[in-house]
């Protein structure tokens, strides 16, 4: 059986290990592991009185908004993900299509515990040129409030409002010149706290910011608490693996042609980072909903909304049918006669498919589609394979099958799939680009 193995170098804060340790090793992904902390002291929240606010515009960078809101939600927070404009749907780059709870005018009197801007170009111009929203930043930091951005965002949004003035912060690799004229310091830090305020790099330091907000908002034990299930890597220096097992060279038509369903209950986090990252490979991603419309409310109540149902998608035929987890949307998908029809004839014909978190065994094995293949899954879920000897790893290709561990694990699913259909040299210029790996 021929075995290759990549090395990936994901880092966040120190959490509960719910991932067994790695056995293998070999070629990386890597990155700076640094998460660094001014000695000014942020100002604490009350537990109790988490409410937050996630603007979104047209062209913001859906893994930012998507992740962020998720994470916080995930600690118990009540989230508001506001639009920039009068139209609650919002265009995110990439075609991601994200419906918002409220517009930025509905809620400008509206007190919050932290306001986390996301960045993606021009979504950063179109927060910065809300004059409703500058009013309701400028306030809520003028009343000694938690504040935090992303990406572009620091440079392009909180720099010309004057919320940086003297401090020191981290942004996209490609603006730190331009937050040099409004800071006292950049740093390279992946996420940086500086008093009331929190900054990052990009998608790929997204999980970690969003962290390091619930440790801020809460404390650090709901930060480990939410971090665990996340199968974010517990520790610096620890060495996750991509196990391929019956390597097999992937062919396809170009631009290869992929289908990713979702539905109510999915992981958005998965659903959006695979998405995004294949559409930055210039794949062709259909994404379909399962439902009986095309907006699905994900499973930390993320609105997203379907390019198409899934009845259309299946009279077409794909390269690879990608299943997002979420415990809701998988038990949909495997309800679903349609999906699962054409996932057996994928497999039938050889072509590929792949699974995240909990659908390789709530969706894969009790449909037969995981009979003599390795496959790792949710931790939690890792119980129901048929096939356990393989479940350790966070990416696992066995021939036309990948599969995955969750959510801290999809940027890595995501790399390894393009890989395949693209080759190494993509997938770690993709790295680069989102700061998952060392620039």
């Amino acid at each position: 059986m021929a075995l290759r193995h990549l090395r990936f170098f994901p880092h966040t804060l120190p959490h509960k290990d719910f991932t067994p340790k790695p056995k293998l090793n070999s070629n990386r992904f890597s990155f700076n592991p640094s998460l660094s902390f001014s000695s000014t002291a942020p100002m604490a929240v009350s537990s109790d009185s988490r409410k937050v606010l996630v603007p979104i515009a047209d062209g913001t960078e859906p893994m930012e908004a998507v992740i962020t809101i998720d994470v916080l939600r995930r600690s118990g927070a009540d989230v508001t993900v506001a639009s920039a404009s009068a139209n609650p749907s919002v265009q995110a780059l990439h075609g991601v299509k994200i419906l918002a709870d409220a517009s930025v005018s509905d809620v400008a009197n509206a007190a919050f515990d932290l306001v986390a801007l996301p960045g993606g170009v021009p979504g950063v111009e179109n927060l910065r040129d809300c004059k409703v929203l500058e009013g309701l930043v400028k306030k809520h930091v003028e009343d000694g409030r938690l504040y935090a951005a992303v990406c572009a965002a620091p440079a392009v949004v909180l720099g010309p409002w004057g919320l940086l003035n003297g401090l020191k912060a981290t942004c996209h690799p490609s603006f730190m010149e331009k937050l040099a004229s409004y800071v006292a310091t950049t740093v390279e830090s992946r996420v940086q706290l500086d008093g009331r305020v929190v900054t990052s790099r990009a998608p790929g330091t997204t999980m970690e910011f969003g962290v390091a907000l619930i440790e801020q908002l809460c404390g650090k034990e709901k930060a480990d608490e939410v971090a665990g299930p996340l199968v974010m890597c517990p520790n610096p220096g620890d060495e996750p693996t991509f196990m391929e097992l019956n390597p097999v060279q992937w062919a396809f038509d170009n631009p290869p042609k992929i289908l990713v369903p979702i539905a109510n209950g999915t992981e958005e986090m998965e659903a959006v980072i695979i998405i995004d990252i294949l559409r930055r490979a210039k794949a062709k991603v259909v994404v379909a909903s399962v439902e009986d419309k095309l907006e699905i409310v994900a499973s930390r109540k993320v609105k997203l909304e379907a390019d198409i149902l899934l009845n259309e998608a299946a009279k077409l035929s794909y390269d690879l049918i990608v299943l997002p987890g979420g415990l809701g949307g998988a038990q949909a998908f495997a309800n679903s006669e349609t999906l699962v029809n054409l996932l057996k004839k994928q497999r039938e014909s050889n072509r590929y498919y792949g699974a995240i978190c909990a659908s390789p065994a709530l969706v894969l094995e009790p449909h037969g589609l995981l009979k003599g293949k390795k496959a790792t899954a949710f931790p939690l879920m890792c119980n129901k394979l048929s096939d356990q000897s393989e479940i350790e790893n966070r990416v696992v290709v066995d021939g036309n099958l990948i599969t995955s561990r969750g959510p801290g694990t999809s940027i890595e699913f995501a790399l390894a799939i393009v890989e395949k259909l693209f080759g190494r040299k993509l997938a770690l210029e993709l790295a680069k680009t989102i700061v998952f790996t060392r620039p």
